[in-house]
């Protein structure tokens, strides 16, 4: 069959569409962004059953209760897709949560991150990929963050997994292109969503719902610490922006478009950027404590 890179870019109109981490956030914006799209069927997958099942029942979709660590989870639930509603047109990766430790994480917490920041999106497209090759049409979005192009101060495992789930995502678009798959890897900053109430560093705090990444100006400097304000996005305009994405055809999704900006500082002079995220680190912690420290003998 001829790969369909050469036909009309992606419409969500009467495809099939799964999307991981669908019960809340990003996740369930772009679920509800596919069904205004005319997405054909939505499954809505996510570790917590019950949000899943909120909204898929507000767009007509599937409700799956997974956890993304787990491949025959990720297997199974292709092949059931495959089976009651026809190929998958869009799959898309996006379970994260956040976690604020440096060296002394314990092995077992950077090993459950690893997994459902990086290995997830392995599991997906080894699952979907083969069907989507067939038609020679498909389409892989991966949610990282721009702490992966960049850094998370304060959350080594974080920084880590998000970087690699970009590698993972430039390698499938240059391998799979010429076979009709189409990647796009989604890298905000700072996102209204529960990431940080879902975090199992949590205490509690019911306001700290809008969490990302850390911002720096052009120069490296402390440019208000975390995003807020107007830094802080919405859900739902982060989605309607990976929707124009995939029509596009776009690899990198950057709702905050400064962040292509900090990712040119850091490749023409890398000395200079890491000089200005220190700074920045101190500006964070002005009472001393920083992250690492609780490594130190």
């Amino acid at each position: 069959m001829e790969p369909a890179i050469y036909g009309p870019t992606m419409e969500l109109a009467d495809r099939i569409v799964v999307v991981t981490g669908g019960g809340s956030g990003i996740g369930e914006a772009i679920a509800r962004a596919a069904h205004q799209e005319g997405a054909r069927h939505l499954v809505v997958a996510d570790l917590h059953e019950e949000h899943a099942l909120r909204v898929a029942e507000d767009i007509g979709g599937t409700a799956v209760g997974i956890d993304v660590r787990d491949e025959s989870a990720i297997r199974q639930l292709v092949e059931s897709t495959e089976d009651a509603h026809g190929p998958i047109d869009l799959f898309v990766s996006n379970a994260g949560y956040v976690t604020s430790a440096g060296l002394e994480d314990p092995n077992e917490s950077i090993q459950h991150m690893w997994e459902v920041h990086c290995m997830a999106h392995i599991y997906a497209a080894r699952a979907v990929l083969p069907s989507m090759i067939a038609r020679g049409d498909g389409y892989l979005l991966n949610t990282a963050s721009a702490a992966g192009l960049l850094t998370q101060i304060g959350s080594m495992s974080y920084s880590i997994t998000k970087a690699a789930a970009i590698s993972l995502a430039e390698w499938l678009s240059v391998t799979h292109y010429h076979q009709g798959i189409r990647v796009s890897v989604l890298c905000p900053q700072a996102v209204r969503t529960n990431i940080i109430t879902n975090s199992p560093d949590n205490l509690g705090d019911a306001d700290a719902d809008a969490d990302e990444d850390l911002d720096e100006d052009a120069d490296g400097d402390l440019d208000g610490g975390v995003a807020g304000g107007d830094g802080v996005l919405e859900p739902g305009d982060v989605a309607d922006l990976c929707i124009d994405a995939i029509r596009e055809e776009r690899f990198l999704i950057l709702p905050h478009p400064e962040v292509a900006k900090y990712v040119e500082r850091k490749a023409t002079d890398p000395d200079r950027w890491l000089a200005g995220m220190r700074r920045f680190q101190t500006a964070l912690h002005p009472d001393g404590a920083l992250p690492g420290d609780a490594i130190a003998p």
